[in-house]
């Protein structure tokens, strides 16, 4: 699970405001913290498929956000996925 402080250092890291806390930017990296923590899981769980629906679950919501953030702001976009190792 993610600790509170390298959620965090995250959410400081890609806020777009200084109160920000949920958006888009957030939310991808957020999942893709989660998402890199559950395939480690998975990597010694093989049989875990309770997880593994879980991961899959994740990875189909933040191709939903990326989806979304490439339609209303490109430049965002690229600049999450560069910074996150994304495709």
């Amino acid at each position: 699970m993610i600790s509170k402080k390298s959620k965090k250092t995250l959410i400081e890291k890609f806020k777009e405001h200084p109160k920000d806390t949920g958006s888009t930017s957030v939310q991808v990296a957020l999942l893709t913290e989660r998402i890199n923590y559950l395939t480690e899981h998975l990597k010694k769980h093989k049989k875990d498929f309770h997880s593994r629906r879980g991961l899959l679950m994740l990875v189909g919501r933040r191709r939903r956000l990326l989806n979304y953030l490439k339609r209303k702001n490109p430049q965002t976009y690229e600049q999450i996925t560069k910074e996150l190792n994304l495709k």
